[in-house]
């Protein structure tokens, strides 16, 4: 049986064995051959080969490897992600997709062997969250591969990602808020605790600020830029997203906060000299260079929520803390969407959805004052 098409188009046959083949021309009159156990299947790979022919880019080969392609597609985005999130892209390909799937053929990758790379993850106690970061990043690049007509399809779009079990998150009290700015009032990052309690800023955001970015006659501040620590120091990178490049509005108690920062920030640099190293940063460390996230936390953070009594909870909460305060306070979701940098409300909305409760009874009691008279 044969099933050949025009010139230059490729052509289907069956072999005498039983498979399947297709053969299409390359470079210098060669002709490469494609294999398979139906018609259907040769098909579609050749349908790949004529597109990536015609596109100029480089037919799906048997003997490419699932690690050949992940290794190349990696170096081919390296230019198009930040830093931080290519480092955590080749962590997660380097430590766990490819010992498992690295020797299988792209061409040949099924959602299969998809589904078991994930379950010997998560049997090797990775957390269902990072096993879902993985697919995340297979997906993009398989998706990729299918788009540069590598292979003929996305598998990752065909496996099954497992599911993650929102964490419960941790805020603080109104009471417990206060006891914390309490008990950090002696502290030297005084300002930096005032700032993200009252602001809801991202931790890398607010170790980015500038004193240029900062207007405190008029009370507000410029959300320019996120401080990243990657494996060749310390990088000022955009925000995350394009909403969270922002203008935010200081409460009173930031602002003479930060004033007084800023004084005993002058203090320390005439005492330094020639020692201090200028950078314009509102939170420098004790010589004006950026300040180490993991110093913060080990050095300050911790130590002041145990001075305080509190339980020990992730500088992240206190956005979530932020945000909770102020959505309890009948603060529009739209305008702590707007502070936090969020998207879309919807996100802000969904995050924060255990505060709804107490925004329902809010507007219950004021419809009753209104009907009531």
């Amino acid at each position: 049986m044969s099933g050949r098409r025009a010139n230059n188009e490729g052509s289907i046959y069956k072999r005498r064995d039983g498979r399947w083949v297709a053969s299409v021309s390359v470079d210098h009159g060669q002709r490469k051959y494609l294999y398979g156990r139906t018609r259907q299947e040769v098909g579609r790979k050749l349908t790949v080969a004529l597109k990536a022919r015609q596109d100029g880019l480089p037919m799906a080969g048997e003997r490419q490897t699932v690690r050949q392609y992940l290794e190349g597609w990696l170096e081919s985005a390296r230019p198009s992600l930040r830093p931080r999130t290519w480092a955590r892209y080749e962590q997660y390909l380097r430590l766990h997709a490819i010992p498992e799937i690295g020797r299988l053929s792209l061409a040949k990758l099924g959602p299969q062997h998809l589904q078991r790379l994930y379950a010997s993850r998560l049997e090797a106690g990775l957390s269902p969250t990072s096993v879902a970061h993985l697919h995340a990043v297979l997906h993009r690049a398989l998706g990729q591969a299918a788009r540069w007509g590598l292979v003929a399809r996305n598998v990752a779009s065909l496996a099954t990602r497992p599911r993650i079990k929102r964490q419960e998150m941790t805020t603080l009290s109104p009471e417990q808020a206060r006891a914390f700015l309490d008990t950090a009032q002696a502290d030297r990052l005084y300002a930096l605790y005032a700032l993200a309690l009252s602001t809801g800023m991202r931790q890398g955001e607010i170790l980015a600020l500038r004193w240029r970015d900062m207007n405190l006659e008029a009370g507000t501040l410029r959300v320019t830029a996120t401080l990243q620590r990657t494996g060749d120091g310390f990088l000022f990178a955009e925000p995350k997203t394009a909403r969270s490049r922002r203008q935010v509005a200081l409460t009173t108690v930031a602002v003479d906060a930060l004033r007084r920062h800023r004084a005993h920030q002058l203090e320390e640099r005439l005492q330094l000299g020639t020692a201090w190293e200028d950078n314009d940063l509102v939170f420098a460390n004790e010589v004006g260079r950026p300040m180490e996230a993991g110093n913060l936390i080990r050095r300050s953070f911790h130590p002041l929520l145990e001075r305080a009594g509190l339980p020990r909870i992730r500088f992240h909460d206190l956005r979530h803390t932020a945000a909770t305060l102020m959505l309890g306070r009948a603060v529009h979701p739209k305008v702590v969407a707007e502070m936090l940098g969020h998207s879309q409300i919807a996100v802000t909305l969904d995050l924060y959805s255990h505060v709804t409760p107490t925004m329902q009874r809010q507007a219950t009691e004021a419809l009753d004052a209104v009907l009531k008279g």
